[in-house]
């Protein structure tokens, strides 16, 4: 009997693993077209990207603002944020998937991922709105290009120095353990129900957010819509969450970018 019941959970689990994971690359791919397409903006990311490469440093002029517009970048935003953010929460989704299924009074896991995730991919909403309205002011004292970047290089290389200090501050590295370690985040963290679920996907998102901001802060630096720097920024978060084994990541990442920060103000 044991056995049976152990045999029927684990077949659930790896089933629920299954379609979790299908359900987040279709998240993923989904929000990644809609980034690739630039929906909305005047030109796609792939279009802007080529520019940067076969004409970097070209000035452009921006668009002229409103609410509608900004409307449109605030979805940019939220959609790019889903797309880079999403897969190094994924660990996360697929170990608390894997303990609402082992709790007997659970009997809708799939719903109560969809709600975790939901809270979780709210925080990136707020941040995204954050980052709208930091762009239209940078936009109105006419520090950002049509490029969607800082035109002021000591700005830019003011941007990387903070982002290098704050690498290695005791803020950023508390947020990165509980991105990185999803069973002390539910031990210190657990609630039962839908709304529990809601309020740990926004309490992951939270530390989440504290782990990263700064880092998707430099989308400023390269380009809000350069994909070279979109794809180069998702990588390192993953490879920042899923490298709980090597400390030295966020120093050398640190040092890096200090460096980068004070060599692009002085030039």
């Amino acid at each position: 009997m044991i056995t049976a019941t152990g045999t029927a959970l684990e077949r659930s689990l790896k089933r629920d693993r299954l379609i979790v994971i299908v359900g987040l690359s279709f998240v993923v791919a989904l929000a990644a077209i809609y980034t690739l397409l630039g929906v909305g903006m005047s030109m796609s990311a792939i279009t802007m990207t080529q520019m940067a490469i076969e004409m970097p440093g070209m000035m452009m002029a921006s668009v002229e603002w409103t609410l509608g517009y900004a409307a449109m970048v605030f979805l940019m935003w939220w959609v790019m944020m889903i797309a880079m953010m999403v897969p190094s929460a994924a660990p996360t989704v697929l170990f608390y998937a894997a303990l609402v299924r082992k709790n007997k009074n659970a009997n809708k896991p799939y719903a109560a991922v969809s709600v975790f995730l939901s809270g979780y991919l709210f925080v990136w909403g707020f941040f995204s709105l954050v980052s709208t309205a930091v762009q239209w002011s940078l936009v109105s004292i006419g520090q950002m290009s049509g490029m969607m970047e800082i035109t002021q290089a000591s700005l830019a290389g003011a941007l990387l120095v903070v982002a290098g200090l704050y690498q290695v501050s005791p803020l950023k590295q508390a947020c990165l353990r509980h991105c990185q370690h999803p069973v002390m985040f539910f031990m210190h963290n657990w609630k039962s129900g839908a709304l529990g679920a809601l309020r740990m996907g926004m309490q992951n998102g939270w530390f989440c957010l504290g782990c990263c901001w700064v880092l998707m802060a430099l989308l400023f630096v390269g380009g809000v819509m350069n994909l070279l720097w979109i794809a180069a920024l998702a990588l390192f978060v993953g490879l920042e969450k899923l490298a709980a084994g090597l400390p030295w990541l966020s120093k050398l990442s640190s040092v890096a970018l200090i460096v980068g920060g004070l060599a692009l103000a002085a030039g």
